[in-house]
């Protein structure tokens, strides 16, 4: 079921949780008193049919929204055949056990540019993505693709890529990671290029866009190559009550993910904020 506000949650199980695993973690959001949890299955799906059964009930208890990151080691531009055919499992176990959870959203990092043009790059993300979409459509696994824009210029994932996927591609919607917009360029960090980026995504996609967003903020430390790492929001330039302000102007709706060092902190900081406009 699609939130029908803006709310925010973590990138994972919230650090202050007892125990490590996703169901204590759904529990200790709710405690936080956030709305949503992206479980992390970035080193890879590790998470048994009993166990996904488990996170959805306790997510259905405590009526907590959980969205999937699919693992790190994905790479749909890859020119090795052995290495796509891993990466498109990967994407589509994440959307299997993730379905089980109750996760609609399945976030991944798409790809590298390599020694690939620009075009020829999209074009095979594009052939993947369409295949694994309709793959998930087959066996009934309901589950949205979410490509990831990326921070580094190396890396597959600008606003225009993963915009253009969306629009060309049924069961795959952006995941906007306004942190790593700003790294990539140094650059989108005010009031109004957080306006053009919704309206880019509404123009793309519609009303339904904006009121079906997966979202990533956090703090960010960048060079002239784009992110380097993570970092908590105050001892960052990036600004995020602009971009609170700028989806609240738009009647964003949809999962705010903290990827913050501090990630319980800084996503009740953003919901705080955000309940103060």
């Amino acid at each position: 079921m699609l939130p029908e506000k803006l709310i925010f949650g973590t990138a994972g199980i919230p650090r202050s949780t007892k125990a490590s695993n996703s169901v204590a973690g759904i529990a200790r959001v709710r405690e936080l008193e956030l709305d949503c949890m992206e479980l992390e299955f970035v080193q890879g799906v590790r998470m048994s049919e009993k166990g996904a059964v488990n996170v959805l009930e306790a997510a259905r208890r405590e009526n907590i929204a959980l969205s999937v990151h699919a693992p790190y080691y994905i790479n749909l531009n890859s020119s090795e055949e052995e290495k796509l055919k891993a990466s498109m499992e990967r994407i589509y176990q994440a959307a299997r056990i993730g379905s089980l959870c109750g996760a609609e959203s399945i976030v991944m990092h798409a790809a590298f540019y390599q020694k690939s043009s620009r075009e020829a790059a999209y074009q095979n993300v594009s052939k993947a993505l369409s295949e694994l979409a309709g793959r998930l459509r087959d066996e009934s696994i309901d589950a949205v693709l979410r490509p990831e824009t990326m921070g580094k210029r190396a890396q597959f994932g600008t606003l225009d890529e993963v915009l253009s996927l969306s629009e060309e591609i049924e069961g795959v919607m952006p995941c906007l990671d306004f942190s790593h917009l700003h790294a990539r360029e140094g650059k989108e960090n005010s009031y109004p290029e957080f306006t053009s980026i919704l309206s880019k995504v509404e123009e793309a996609l519609g009303k339904e866009g904006l009121e079906n967003m997966h979202m990533h903020v956090s703090g960010i430390e960048y060079d002239r190559n784009g992110e380097k790492k993570h970092l908590t929001l105050k001892e960052s330039d990036f600004n995020y009550p602009e971009l609170l302000k700028a989806l609240k102007e738009f009647e964003v709706k949809g999962l705010v993910i903290c990827e913050s060092p501090i990630m319980e902190e800084d996503a009740l900081l953003l919901k705080r904020t955000y309940a103060e406009l």
